[in-house]
């Protein structure tokens, strides 16, 4: 049994390695396609933001996931078959140069294998649980965990979730990319409309984020002595410190954009493309790395549950613990570090098929572009990870250069490729699960 964890582990950190070259287009794609930055410095560039994410993100995403499935319920062999599953699903979406999500590969892989599991073990019958030290009778298809309800009126969570976001995600990265769009376009101008409106979105900015920060005596684990550094690296106002860097350097920018002539405008957006990149690529990583540090989670929940084992009689280096009710989640160090990692190796190696769909295919993407779309995107990722909502940062970016490619004209967008994306994403989470089904019990015949 402890080697089939193991192996999950292993396998779950080559899922996070592919999840990095099959998504390298989704950081790299407007930068190379503008030609700021050749693609193996394109790839640096992504692969050391995403790895810096690790400093700046929590663990919000990883809890999200590792709860898709009731793991009381479950067995490694569910786990193993949904990574087994999603990984194959990514290497031929990369193969053929389809952008679909990895997210929703990892999401339908591990609630197909867990429906799998129930319908193998009940049928469609209904049977008994022990939840609470109460007997409860329940379908065999709640063994998902399709909606979960918000606490304390916060967002709430769950497959169902997950799946509206599918649609939410690239709308809200549209809707915010055509916003920025309009700006810079009338910022362009000589208009003192313009100025008056940046200005008011810096001070707006301003007080948002001041009123968003944790001070330092409500941080429970300073990470310094130092009370001004422990308030400047806490990972809840790092994001927010991010957040308003990325819009006031926008806005300032917006401020003087008027007085460039087209060279000089030019350079500077090419500049602040590397902010831009930057940016998106910081959110990819908190994004997608958390997913895999779910699975983990949920296989070592799932091997505690089923070896009647307790959390310290594991080895120091998993002892995972799942936050629950008012339970604080715990996770050793090297397995974020090595997930983080892992996704900025697999960036490294690059995904050139899908670089070429999403810096070409789409829209014609120049430096203008290409930083209104990567700052909607970033921001839109940092959004849906404050209120600890896994979604595809393919599907992210993909409408967020849609929404950039709506301010030129409607027929700006190539819609017939745009239609064939949307597609894949929608197939997706049904055919990953689909195919962690029948790995489930292809599994089952042999473990």
């Amino acid at each position: 049994m402890f080697t089939l964890l193991i192996i999950i582990i292993v396998l779950a950190l080559i899922f996070d390695y592919i999840n990095g070259f099959h998504d390298a287009a989704n950081a790299i794609a407007t930068v190379v396609a503008t030609k700021v930055l050749s693609p193996l410095q394109a790839v640096i560039w992504a692969a050391f933001f995403n790895f810096l994410a690790y400093w700046v993100f929590g663990f919000g995403v990883a809890d999200t996931v590792a709860k898709t499935a009731a793991t009381s319920q479950i067995n490694l062999i569910v786990i193993l078959a949904g990574v087994i599953a999603a990984i194959i699903w990514n290497l031929l979406t990369w193969w053929q140069g389809i952008p679909s999500s990895s997210s929703h590969t990892l999401i339908g892989g591990f609630a197909g294998a867990a429906l799998a599991h129930a319908i193998a073990d009940h049928g469609f019958s209904d049977y008994t649980i022990i939840k609470n030290g109460v007997e409860v009778t329940q379908h065999w298809y709640e063994i998902v965990s399709w909606y979960i309800p918000g606490k304390d009126g916060g967002i709430p969570s769950g497959v169902l979730i997950i799946i509206a976001f599918i649609v939410l995600a690239p709308l809200l990265g549209g809707v915010m990319s055509y916003l920025i769009s309009i700006w810079l376009l009338h910022a362009y101008k000589k208009n003192i409309l313009s100025k008056v409106f940046t200005i008011s979105i810096i001070l707006l900015t301003i007080f948002i984020i001041n009123s968003q920060l944790i001070s330092f005596e409500d941080i429970k684990e300073p990470r310094f002595d130092s009370p001004l550094w422990s308030f400047v690296f806490e990972k809840h106002n790092i994001k927010w410190f991010l957040i308003g860097f990325i819009i006031l350097s926008l806005s300032t920018f917006c401020l003087f954009f008027s007085l460039l002539n087209q060279h000089q405008s030019t350079f500077w957006l090419k500049k602040m493309q590397l902010l831009s990149s930057a940016a998106f690529s910081l959110g990819h990583g908190g994004n997608d790395s958390q997913k895999v540090m779910g699975i983990i989670a949920a296989a070592v929940a799932v091997y505690i549950n089923t070896t009647q084992s307790e959390i310290l009689s594991m080895p120091e280096w998993l002892q995972v613990v799942l936050p629950h009710d008012n339970i604080e989640g715990q996770m050793p160090e090297w397995i974020p570090l090595a997930c983080y990692s892992a996704i900025a190796a697999g960036t490294l190696s690059g995904g050139w098929k899908i670089v070429k769909t999403m810096g070409t295919k789409i829209t014609k993407v120049t430096s203008f572009e290409g930083v209104t779309a990567e700052t909607a995107g970033a921001l839109t990722l940092y959004f849906t990870e404050h209120f600890k909502v896994p979604v595809s940062t393919t599907h992210t970016i993909t409408g967020s250069i849609i929404g950039v490619g709506l301010t030129k004209r409607i027929s700006a967008v190539r819609w017939g490729v745009t239609v064939s994306l949307v597609w894949a994403w929608l197939l997706t989470i049904p055919i990953s699960a689909i195919l962690a089904g029948l790995v489930y019990y292809i599994l089952s015949l042999f473990l």
